[in-house]
């Protein structure tokens, strides 16, 4: 049988073939890009554009410890880093999946397009790093037209060339990181390491990076939040295009790829994260220092995409401590108050002392105070009886629970009504030697309470003013801690400085007997011997005294003050009480330290405010009182050892003030009239606190003050935070004796005295609740 005849082999002409259409196609490609003008093209950035791309960048709120706190932006939530901060493995990652030979091309690889036009892109694009860039820079998605796609593809073919003749390799994978959107309002790849993932960029590992970079291919579809199966596929895709170009081995490969998609979802928006009320603050203050600070061309700065960065006095770790103090004794204090106001319990709950009709009034004020009141009169014309029936309609709303949200359909005025029992905090620390502002929570939730609680609202302080009445007395009377006045009741007259009539206050839970010192009248919170130094130095004195210390709300120069009958912000009783911490000396709360532009160029920079107000001695003295309020008054439980009771209504087991701190604290616990406000204002060496509970309105409130006073609402949460601070040894919160004064000559140690006379005393806390969990 003859054999079959074989096939004549190419003799070497197949090679040759294939390099003539290389040649020509690329030949074609040079001619397009070298002589064809921009006009065929449409417009083409020039030089200076490509020097500086148009790109909306959010201000950055950064903490005094380095950390982001949150951006200010409408669209792109996006901040620019450095190459350097990218690790290796998120760039190789970058290159092994979407342009292998980025380092061999300057702009075009020739091979990938050559590929590209013969498989008619079925074996994948052919866009490098730097076309991509292009795209992401000056147009955005193509076109579905063919004609113009083509255009737009020369048009990437030309750019990407610019960027490569302008941008070293490095310079462009920070581009094209920095500009790409995630998603979820993750634009860049700092906004994507913080949201995903709650990192830093250098922070990122090996399967974080891989599955950002597999988000390149498209994010809307490859998003771990809706897709969570598919990004996992896509991770896998871009570890197996690692390994294949030699950035990882097979093991590390295929060791990752078992491990299920991991995310740490951390939504960045204006209403949610760390310090939401400082920033709202924040944005206030950045508004009007733009107003007053414009560029070097009399334009105006843009807070939402000049890339703005805001170096603030917040440190992120004192802030989140502050949070979840505020947390965990809110959510049980919340708790004991709906037990104690039960329909059963308290008919008109949650309010207090006040008939139908006076509710009923409250409310209708309540409802033309609302926002919802406000945008249907003004923004969509409606009537007042058309308002009004609004409220009465139920619609889908999602209300705010301690246990979570609730999605529920309500009228508007019945949410309105299960908002009014809810209790709110305010809270601020305060560094008293530099004003440095470090925590600031103005509320327990911002996306459900907008309205801050520490420098917007402004309530009653209680006792909390008397120190102004003791260091007024102090700095004028030269008297001592140790100094006493007799323990009975007492009244100024009326006329005597300007009242219409006798006042008289009286002792809660004290009984009158003997005489007391300043130190222990004052760790009692004793009315009558506050009101006998009223007496002495007159209101005008007490009120010049607050001003000094840093009070600029107006207070009406009438006796009852002394009790803290005014209303105040925690914003301003932090400062003024940091000025006894800091010998005398108030220094101005300061909240930013600098401002920067995009190009790091300082454009601001804070100049400390300090004055005088007392002698060294006088704030040391007054210091010294507040020591007694610790050490043997209303905020001794800080120096109580916890315990653990069971309490069958809430079927769980209740830890109490497990703070057993031992180191000197100043302090000062104040209750309203009606138990409607609670708060304590605690000091070491180099920090201040103040914190406030109440209500919104103050029918809403405590029965009794066993829970209602300020060492049950408000002092747990100091004490909570402080241990948290105190565990944290970076953070140095000092633990030292506030430093004596060289000359001192005012007699503050009068431990035989105090021990004499507070034998026999029974003081207001004696029905203090011992089962609840501060």
């Amino acid at each position: 049988m003859a054999k079959k005849k074989q096939p004549v082999k190419n003799q070497g002409y197949g090679k040759y073939i294939r390099w003539f259409w290389i040649l020509f196609l690329t030949g074609i490609i040079a001619f397009i890009l070298l002589f064809l003008s921009a006009s065929v093209f449409g417009d083409l950035p020039d030089h200076t554009v490509l020097e500086n791309p148009k790109t909306n960048l959010a201000t950055e709120i950064i903490s005094s410890d380095g950390k982001t706190l949150g951006k200010f932006y409408f669209n792109d939530n996006r901040t620019p880093v450095d190459y350097e901060v990218l690790p290796q493995h998120l760039v190789d990652a970058l290159i092994a999946t979407e342009d292998a030979r980025f380092h061999q091309h300057s702009g075009i690889d020739g091979r990938g397009t050559l590929r590209a036009i013969v498989k008619m892109g079925k074996g994948g694009g052919a866009s490098t790093i730097s076309q991509q860039l292009a795209k992401q820079l000056f147009h955005g998605e193509g076109s579905k037209n063919i004609v113009e796609r083509l255009m737009q593809k020369v048009n990437e073919w030309i750019i990407a060339i610019r960027l490569e003749r302008q941008y070293t390799k490095e310079e462009i994978i920070t581009q094209y990181f920095n500009i790409y959107d995630f998603g979820n309002n993750a634009d860049g790849i700092k906004s994507a390491a913080s949201i995903y993932f709650g990192k830093q960029p250098q922070e990122l590992d090996i399967q974080e990076s891989a599955m950002l970079v597999g988000m390149f291919k498209n994010s809307s579809l490859y998003n771990p939040r809706r897709n969570p199966e598919g990004v996992k596929n896509r991770r896998d895709v871009v570890l197996s295009q690692m390994q294949k170009y030699g950035y990882i081995t097979e093991r590390v490969k295929d060791s990752i790829q078992k491990t299920d998609l991991i995310i740490n979802y951390t939504p960045e928006s204006h209403r949610e994260g760390i310090a939401t009320y400082f920033r709202e603050y924040l944005k206030k203050f950045m508004k009007d220092w733009i107003k007053n600070n414009p560029k070097a061309d009399g334009t105006k700065y843009n807070l939402y995409s000049d890339g703005l960065k805001v170096y603030t006095t917040i440190d992120s770790r004192m802030q989140q401590y502050a949070e979840d103090a505020v947390q965990r004794h809110m959510i049980n204090l919340q708790a004991e108050f709906d037990h104690q106001n039960t329909k059963d319990r308290n008919p008109t709950t949650p309010f207090l002392g006040l008939d139908e009709e006076e509710i009923d009034g409250l409310m209708n004020r309540s409802m033309r105070q609302s926002e919802r009141w406000r945008k249907m009169k003004y923004d969509l014309k409606k009537s007042n009886e058309e308002i009004i029936e609004s409220f009465n309609i139920p619609v889908p709303m999602t209300l705010f629970s301690w246990k979570g949200e609730i999605d529920t359909i309500m009228k508007p005025i019945d949410s309105m009504r299960y908002y009014k029992k809810f209790l709110h905090p305010g809270m601020m620390s305060m560094d008293p030697e530099t004003g440095h502002v470090k925590a600031w929570v103005g509320g327990m939730n911002y996306r459900h309470f907008q309205y801050d609680h520490v420098k917007q609202g402004k309530r009653q302080v209680g006792s909390t003013f008397k120190p102004f009445v003791y260091a007024t007395a102090i700095d004028q009377l030269h008297l001592s801690p140790c100094d006493e006045f007799p323990d009975v009741p007492y009244c100024i007259e009326e006329g005597r400085w300007g009242n219409l009539k006798d006042w008289c206050p009286e002792n809660s839970g004290l009984t009158y007997g003997g005489s007391r010192s300043l130190k222990n009248a004052l760790a009692n919170s004793v009315n009558t011997i506050t009101a006998r130094l009223m007496d002495k130095v007159g209101p005008a004195h007490v009120i010049d005294m607050a001003k000094k210390l840093g009070v600029t709300t107006e207070i009406p120069e009438v006796p009852s003050i002394a009790l803290g009958t005014v209303d105040l912000s925690v914003f301003e009783m932090v400062a003024a009480y940091s000025t006894f911490a800091n010998k005398g000396v108030y220094t101005e709360p300061v909240m930013v330290t600098s401002i920067e532009d995009k190009n790091n160029t300082i454009l601001y920079q804070f100049t400390p405010k300090t004055k005088d107000v007392l002698s060294e001695e006088v704030a040391y003295v007054t210091v010294k009182l507040l020591e007694g309020v610790t050490d043997g008054g209303s905020g001794t439980r800080l120096r109580t050892q916890g315990y653990e009771k069971w309490r069958p209504e809430y079927r769980e087991i209740i830890t109490g003030y497990p703070y057993q701190l031992t180191n000197p604290i100043a302090g000062k616990t104040g209750t309203t009239q009606n138990q409607s406000d609670g708060w304590f204002m605690g000091m070491v060496p180099n920090l201040v606190t103040g914190v406030w509970v109440g209500a919104e309105d103050r029918a809403v409130h405590f029965k009794t003050i066993t829970y209602g006073q300020g060492a049950s609402m408000a002092l747990p949460i100091w004490g909570s935070y402080m241990k948290s601070c105190y565990a944290d040894e970076d953070l140095n919160i000092s633990k030292a004796a506030f430093k004596a004064p060289e000359e001192l000559t005012i007699r503050v140690d009068c431990s035989e005295e105090a021990n004499a006379a507070m034998a026999d005393d029974e003081t207001p806390n004696q029905d203090v609740p011992d089962d609840l969990d501060f």
